[in-house]
């Protein structure tokens, strides 16, 4: 249903007929860790995620999930080699 409350016009999954069925009765605005995702939308009210309704829930485990401004972090890892494996290959030569 399109809501009614804070994102008026939008889409919104926990809109009913009764109200936003969201914790509180309202989305809540973005916290700091969100700024420079795309994935926020600036209205008369306030900055909102697109995705969640509650964006400091996501941040509690360390990263959120949808976050396009953070990078994961790959670490190299480097390939275990079983030394006898390695000294048969050396001798064969």
């Amino acid at each position: 249903m399109i809501c009614q409350t804070t994102k008026a016009g939008i889409d919104c999954a926990f809109m009913t007929k009764k109200g936003c069925g969201f914790n509180g009765g309202t989305c809540h605005t973005i916290v700091e860790q969100c700024e420079s995702c795309n994935k926020i939308m600036t209205l008369a009210s306030g900055q909102y995620c697109k995705i969640y309704p509650d964006p400091a829930s996501k941040w509690v485990t360390g990263r959120c999930p949808q976050a396009s401004h953070v990078k994961k972090e790959v670490a190299e890892s480097s390939q275990k080699i079983n030394p006898l494996k390695a000294s048969k290959r050396a001798n064969k030569k």
